[in-house]
């Protein structure tokens, strides 16, 4: 594979561009800095087919990252294949306004053909090429220039190591019949809006101090304020007030700014500085949540109780027996809260749709319903249907009565003799 030097000029990014867009795929990973800023700062992208690879540096003076950008999100002929690439494709949102696509993430795959639930790269270059990777230059700073030839190398080996991995996943999927199950996953990553920050909903994200509507207006006034700061001055929202703190002050409002010094998570210069005053003013104009925005109440029907607590617990070892038995990710088929709805009685469920209910959930349905039972087979912990045990429990029981029968009648020949 040829490696290039660093990518730092707008026409030797065009030529590369126009050489991977004759690929079926290229492999993509970025390098970014978001430790003191709101916004990610992208310092490198690395991308390769499997004949080529490169890194670009989008800090270069003068370089324009449009060619690559077109190839990423407008050219729908070649697959961008990352690895637990969320954070890679937020960057190109923020770009461009679109994702990558077509799209495909290997983290997300290998939960399909593996019971990984989210397998670090090191790991899974490992596991598929039986590569230990130098991890010294994980920490870097990747926005200092100029960048050390180990520094460039660490990372382009992300994209070579990947272009090698990639078609071996893809052999397994196609031997498995499993890249169907993976269609939903991919299409949530390619979908824009997962990545776009909407101030008024950002509330949805932090823990809900109760059911309060006028707690909880506070709190979306509040989180989307909070937003709105950290985008304008470009720093972490948590640099701004951590989410607790937050949660904190809805629910119980300082009545003057001069109690902003009380609040803990809060410096006592807030209690005369700008941003105070800012922070009292939205408390002041909040107004309760609507009705139709309150939060739906978790999906659990009837309250669990003691049994339904026994059947969660229950549909959790299903999960770990079927994952085991067909090599999956349980975390791909359900989770948790899911189960213990199941449990309740809810039924409106992704797990007892498409794929996920032929393979997991139709068997998970009968268990709660009585119609499956834990057994032990070979020493393994196995599951039956309830019928299938009783009729081989009454097939046993009716060659244990022809059996007697047939040791009683020579006694009772040899009486009849006498």
């Amino acid at each position: 594979m040829k490696i290039h030097d660093l990518i730092t000029t707008t026409e030797a990014l065009e030529d590369l561009c126009e050489r991977l867009a004759k690929s079926d795929f290229v492999t993509v990973d970025t390098e970014f800095m978001r430790e003191n800023t709101y916004w990610p700062e992208l310092c490198l992208v690395q991308i390769a087919n499997t004949e080529e690879a490169a890194a670009i540096d989008p800090l270069a003076d003068g370089l324009d990252m449009t060619p690559l950008l077109d190839l990423l999100t407008e050219n729908d002929e070649v697959l961008k294949v990352f690895h637990a690439g969320g954070q890679d494709v937020e960057i190109i949102v923020n770009l461009t306004g679109k994702t990558p696509f077509p799209i495909f993430d290997t983290q997300i795959s290998m939960m399909s053909i593996s019971q990984s639930e989210q397998i670090g790269y090191a790991n899974m270059v490992d596991h598929w090429l039986n590569i230990q990777i130098d991890k010294g230059a994980r920490f870097t700073d990747w926005s200092r220039r100029p960048l050390t030839e180990r520094q460039i190398e660490y990372a382009i080996g992300d994209v070579t190591h990947l272009s090698k991995i990639f078609p071996k996943i893809l052999k397994k999927l196609i031997k498995t019949g499993r890249g169907d199950w993976l269609d939903a996953e991919m299409e949530k990553l390619a979908d824009a809006s997962n990545y776009i920050v909407n101030p008024e909903t950002s509330w949805k994200r932090i823990r809900q101090p109760g059911r309060n509507p006028q707690a909880l207006g506070r709190l979306k006034a509040l989180a989307a304020w909070r937003e709105g700061e950290a985008q304008h001055k470009n720093i972490p929202r948590g640099r701004i007030m951590r989410d607790e703190t937050l949660a904190d002050v809805a629910s119980h409002p300082p009545k003057k700014q001069g109690d902003l010094a009380k609040v803990r998570g809060l410096s006592a210069s807030w209690k005369d500085n700008d941003i105070g005053k800012r922070l009292m003013k939205v408390i002041a104009e909040a107004e309760p949540l609507p009705k139709s925005e309150m939060p739906e109440k978790m999906k659990r029907g009837a309250p669990l109780g003691k049994e339904g607590a026994l059947v969660a617990d229950l549909l959790k070892l299903l999960l770990k027996i079927r994952a085991r038995e067909i090599d999956v990710a349980s975390r791909l088929l359900t989770r948790a809260d899911e189960m213990e709805a199941l449990a309740a009685g809810v039924r409106d469920l992704k797990v007892l749709t498409g794929w996920r209910y032929d393979v997991f959930g139709k068997d998970a349905l009968e268990l709660v319903e009585g119609k499956l039972a834990f057994a032990v087979k070979d020493g393994k912990l196995t599951m039956t249907h309830i019928d299938d045990m009783q009729a081989s429990m009454e097939e046993g029981l009716a060659d244990a009565e022809a059996e007697a029968e047939t040791d009683v009648e020579p006694d009772a020949e040899a009486s009849e003799e006498e």
